[in-house]
């Protein structure tokens, strides 16, 4: 049985909405208080599971006393920054995974780094964000992040209608953030990659996960105390993520038999996009891999995981597109590797996510500032 998500409950889909709202003097379902300036900060990999285990290392995060949310489906950078920035999920904006399907080209495209001109950012990303709805009104918005972003075509889909200031280092774009918040009527979002890194290459269970996460929580405490009375500051993550060992690797090379039908292998190690030669065939698939991998993994047909909320409520005709016709999520501490045309770089990584088990699905919504509970 495929585990039932519930578009409609509290999700990262409020985070912006929210805090926009908190500026206007309305409260929003995350129960934000009216703000004067807001600091909305992701830190990326950031999953509540991780946190709640490591809280003596992340005193100030912790002392907020968190409320746990869940991220979107597939629980993968690409779909959940993009629904953090839009307030829309997945089915409706359009960024279903890391890889996805473009069939009008016969191919896979990656959606972090993989933009070109066959795939335009300010189209490919069917949604208004929040600093679009914004517009020209009285809230001055600005985005904060790592220079080697600015310009990209993810940060063109997600990020279009506020400036992108460029700072490396996180305690400066804290900084900015701060100085920012003396100016009543902003809303600065900053994002945090550098914990997911960290996560990728060395675990979530390393010291060295524990370690950036120190330091975060260091930095968050200066801006908790640098910004001005009344400015709201909340802090959340884009998915969680948990350590999957180099020998519970499944590679397909050695299922051959299982890959009979499938055309493109989209989505990432834990969550797999299967594009097959005859859509038609996807209930038959599914249930070849589902005899082969169900035991460990949840296997569902397109029209399957979409009846069970995975995307949301409002599925466009476009995301449906860009979807497998058949979906592999693993439940257990496996993931899943195309080696038939050679290694496969990303197998060196430890931390992974995308599926939709609570340590990859939920984050914290941390509040301080003015909004400190």
């Amino acid at each position: 049985m495929l585990p039932i998500v519930k578009p409609g409950a509290v999700s990262l889909a409020d985070v912006l909405p929210d805090s926009v709202a908190a500026l206007g003097g309305r409260r929003g379902r995350l129960g934000l208080p009216s703000a004067r300036s807001v600091v909305v900060v992701v830190i990326d990999g950031l999953g509540a599971h991780a946190l709640a285990a490591r809280s003596g290392h992340a005193r100030t995060l912790v002392a907020a006393r968190a409320r746990n949310i869940d991220s979107v489906v597939p629980s993968t950078t690409a779909a959940a920054l993009t629904t953090i920035l839009t307030g829309a999920w997945p089915g409706t904006h359009g960024l279903v995974g890391y890889r996805t399907i473009d069939r009008d080209n016969d191919r896979v495209v990656n959606q972090l780094s993989g933009w070109d001109g066959l795939m335009v950012p300010e189209t490919w990303q069917r949604s208004t964000t929040v600093f679009e709805r914004i517009g020209n009104g009285p809230i001055a918005a600005v985005a904060v992040g790592p220079a080697k972003f600015a310009g990209s075509g993810l940060t063109r889909a997600i990020l279009r209608g506020a400036p992108y200031v460029e700072e490396d280092d996180v305690a400066a774009r804290f900084a900015i953030a701060a100085e920012r918040a003396r100016t009543e009527r902003t809303l600065t979002y900053v994002y945090v990659p550098e914990l997911d890194k960290v996560g990728h290459r060395d675990g979530v269970e390393s010291s060295a996960w524990t370690a950036a996460l120190e330091g975060l929580d260091s930095a968050v405490a200066v801006l908790d105390a640098a910004v001005p009375r009344r400015t709201g500051i909340l802090i959340t993550a884009d998915h969680g993520m948990l350590d999957v060992p180099h020998d519970s690797h499944v590679l397909l090379s050695q299922h051959v038999d299982v890959m009979a039908g499938v055309r493109h292998v989209a989505g990432e190690p834990r969550f797999l996009h299967l594009g097959l030669e005859e859509p038609a065939a996807a209930v038959a698939v599914a249930a070849t891999w589902s005899e082969r991998f169900g035991d460990s993994s949840w296997v569902a047909t397109r029209d399957e995981a979409i009846d069970a909320g995975w995307f949301g409520t409002d599925v466009s005709a476009e995301s449906r597109d860009r979807m497998g016709d058949v979906l592999i999520a693993p439940r257990r501490l496996i993931a899943f590797y195309d080696d038939r045309h050679g290694d496969v770089p990303g197998r060196r990584m430890v931390g992974q996510h995308g599926s939709v088990t609570p340590e990859e699905r939920s984050v914290p919504v941390i509040r301080l500032g003015a909004w400190r509970q």
